[in-house]
This record gives structure tokens, sequence and C-alpha cells, in this order.
């Protein structure tokens, strides 16, 4: 109701500043989620690292971790 009573122009830099916190809490958001998942990447990478050290068959691993044969490969050669 509140919303109603203002003016234009004050409507406006509402819907602005209402905005302007809805787009910043979706890069927060998006920032958190990319975060997570570079972190999940490298928690595959050094797994997979430890198996190829155990000498587990590349395959297995690419099965396991979701990462690509040639991922594995280029790793192993690395490291």
């Amino acid at each position: 109701m509140e919303f109603l009573k203002l003016d234009a122009k004050a409507r406006r830099l509402k819907e602005d500043r209402q905005k302007y916190l809805h787009d910043r809490a979706s890069l927060i958001k998006g920032t958190l989620a990319e975060a997570q998942a570079h972190g999940e990447k490298r928690k595959a990478v050094q797994i997979a690292l430890e198996l190829l050290k155990l000498g587990v068959d590349i395959s297995i691993i690419a099965k396991a971790s979701g990462m690509t044969k040639a991922e594995l490969v280029t790793l192993r050669e690395q490291n």
C-alpha cells in the first residue's frame, strides 16, 4: 500500500533499488556456485592423481571422476 502512495519518481527509485538488490543477490549466488564447482573439480583432480599413482586404470578413474581420459593422461604426464 505504501508503494502506491509514492510519486512516480520515488516509485521508480524504489523499483531500481529492488532490481539492484536482486541482481546483486544473483551475482553472489552465481559466484558461490562457481566456487563450489571449482572446489569439487579440484578435489576430483586430487583423487584422480592418487588413483593414477596407485595404478588404477584410466577408464575406471574417468568413469568415477567425470574427467576425460585425455585430462587424465595429461595429469599423469604432468606428475
